[in-house]
């Protein structure tokens, strides 16, 4: 049993939420596409549940091994993304599962450790590479021209001065840590102390959600929940900001044959296709007792929809 399922630093947030809205029984399986510290994981297995786990993150596929032993054939760790489950449950004689979970974007575990680069909370390693490999933060401050950091700030971390901020990177360089980035961010911002919010969060954001392709895997990994789900399935999905929740809003609306009728400006969509989920519940938000003692539940949100019969839609294109 790994230390950080027992760490509240790791607690997987509206978990009580997430499972009710699943409702897992035993012999069902389910899919956790965000295995992380393995907590939606565990409680899935106390269900009696068994359950396939994806992660891109080579240190939590390592770190679930002793929970792999444990639950003793009832949970399989497998080190993908989780948009490519459909092939991956394939390989293992699996067409169907009865719940699909994905908790969105950095895990706690990324957070809290400083060489992996993500936050800026202690310094480290500009990196906040999810599958450590491919382009790093410090490859994109340093490499990439002034407007193309001014588009990724202003788009993923909806920066209103990215111009501002993207020159003040590219006159700093090279930039090597955390704290050398968040400090040019909060000195082009004209950051004090006392401010509510650091900006340099809208810029750590931004850099991590495009070298991580995190609203494409999002979306693919929507579709893919869907193309897997069996008529009754449920999809438990927990976002942690507008842009995250925009999409999933968006697909479940979209799919649940809720959007807008058509007009000439904008032909109808969902006409083309019966609904291929329903609604189960209204958005839920973290209560008090859970803001006391998780505040990363602050910015959550979760959705919950129920497959039906019909079939797959075809994809469309991307929702973002």
């Amino acid at each position: 049993m790994s230390a950080a399922a027992h760490d509240p630093r790791h607690a997987p947030v509206l978990i009580e939420e997430v499972i009710a809205g699943l409702a897992p029984a035993r012999g069902e399986t389910h899919v956790d596409g965000t295995f992380g510290a393995g907590g939606y994981t565990r409680a899935l297995l106390a269900s009696g549940a068994r359950v396939i786990a994806f992660d891109r993150d080579p240190d939590a596929i390592s770190e679930g091994q002793p929970l792999v032993a444990e639950a003793a054939g009832a949970l399989t760790l497998v080190p993908e993304r989780f948009s490519e489950m459909q092939s991956a449950l394939a390989a293992l004689g699996l067409e169907e599962v009865d719940g699909v979970t994905l908790d969105i974007g950095v895990s706690s575990m990324q957070l809290d450790r400083a060489e992996r680069g993500f936050s800026f909370q202690a310094d480290g390693p500009l990196d906040m590479r999810m599958e450590q490999a491919g382009m790093s933060a410090a490859d994109f401050v340093n490499e990439t021209d002034e407007a193309g950091i001014a588009d990724v700030l202003f788009t993923l971390g909806e920066e209103r001065q990215s111009r501002r901020v993207a020159r003040a990177i590219v006159a700093a360089r090279p930039i090597e840590t955390t704290a050398q980035l968040a400090g040019v961010v909060r000195k082009a911002l004209g950051y004090r102390e006392h401010d509510k919010k650091d900006p340099a969060t809208r810029t750590f954001q931004a850099i991590r959600i495009h070298l991580n392709r995190e609203l494409e895997e999002l979306e693919d990994g929507l579709a893919a929940a869907e193309r897997v789900l069996k008529p009754g399935g449920r999809l438990a999905i927990v976002s942690f900001h507008s842009l995250e929740d925009r999409i999933v809003k968006r697909f479940l609306k979209e799919r649940s044959g809720a959007t807008p009728a058509g007009s000439r400006h904008l032909p109808t969509i969902a006409a083309e296709h019966a609904p291929s989920f329903e609604a189960v519940a209204k958005p839920v938000k973290a209560g008090e007792a859970e803001l006391a003692r998780n505040p990363r539940s602050r910015s959550a949100t979760l959705r919950v929809a129920r497959r039906t019969a019909a079939s797959a839609w075809a994809s469309k294109g991307r929702l973002s």
